[in-house]
């Protein structure tokens, strides 16, 4: 650790990415305690005021030991998009304390060090009408450009790319050409990604969940039972549908637990693959090493 510390500049931004489970909030808090700075929340669940233990988000010890902003800042009822979140970065970047910019979304950090398309909102009556079909149409009315974009088997995306070619008349892969310039290009920052070997994480991923179950989640989801929408994006938080599920009555607990970590494996794998495609030219750090 302290020679990775000795490599990391004091006076440009700091980016931290990594899969879950990958010890990227540890790293970004020895950093702060060596060299100082505020810790900015750059994951999309960890925005959420309902997900402390299911979205691994900073306890209170953590909290006391450097600064922090953008955790569950965000009402779990209220749609947060990537967009959303740039303009909530912005100011951190013009401050006096030095940002070090953490979490696993891979959008996020590709949206702030490379810039993001200016795309109207939504109508709810689109949004609605994607709601109801299922991915196999909403592939099939999107351009060439756009499918060779994204992930198809992700849904979020898919959908998002339909309700933007459907409400504007544009593919958001022609919105994403006409992007401009970045808040925070990476030649002003210093971006680490930590890599881990597939056995490693997956072990990690298993000890985790059984630990957030050990530490409430299960009460935490419980408390959102009565107001549960699977289309909020605080509702996408992998364990939430799976606890939910088990809650209702569905499954058995065993099989939500099984079912979560599977979804976490599989959450990790797509993460791995952007970080590989999108930030070739960051830091390379490997996670087990660092944690040993």
């Amino acid at each position: 650790m302290l020679e990775l510390l000795a490599t990391i500049p004091k006076d440009a931004p700091v980016l931290i990415a990594g899969p879950t489970a990958s010890g990227k909030s540890s790293l970004a808090l020895a950093i702060a305690e060596a060299q100082g700075g505020i810790i900015v929340n750059a994951d999309a669940l960890q925005v959420f005021d309902c997900w402390q233990v299911l979205s691994a988000r900073p306890d209170a010890s953590e909290l006391a030991r450097a600064p922090h902003a953008l955790y569950g800042h965000i009402p779990y009822t209220d749609t947060y998009s990537t967009g959303h979140w740039l303009r909530d970065v912005a100011p951190f970047l013009q401050g006096d304390a030095r940002p070090i910019i953490v979490g696993g979304t891979g959008l996020n950090f590709t949206a702030l060090t490379e810039g993001l398309a200016d795309i109207p909102a939504t109508p709810p009556q689109v949004r609605a009408e994607a709601d109801a079909l299922p991915l196999e149409l909403l592939c099939d009315d999107l351009d060439v450009q756009t499918l060779a974009r994204i992930d198809m088997q992700n849904r979020a995306r898919v959908q998002r790319a339909w309700e933007v070619q459907r409400a504007t008349g544009r593919s958001i892969a022609a919105w994403q050409d006409d992007t401009p310039p970045p808040l925070l290009p990476l030649t002003r920052a210093h971006g680490i990604v930590l890599n881990s070997e597939k056995d490693w994480l997956n072990d990690r991923i298993t000890r985790r969940f059984d630990q957030m179950l050990e530490q409430g989640a299960l009460d935490e989801v419980r408390a959102l039972r009565g107001d549960w929408d699977p289309r909020r994006p605080s509702a996408k938080a992998i364990g939430g549908p799976e606890l939910m599920a088990y809650l209702n009555g569905e499954i058995s607990l065993a099989e939500a637990r099984t079912r979560a970590i599977t979804a976490s494996r599989q959450y990790a794998k797509r993460q791995r693959t952007w970080f590989r495609a999108r930030m070739r030219d960051w830091a390379q750090i490997s996670a087990d090493q660092l944690t040993a």
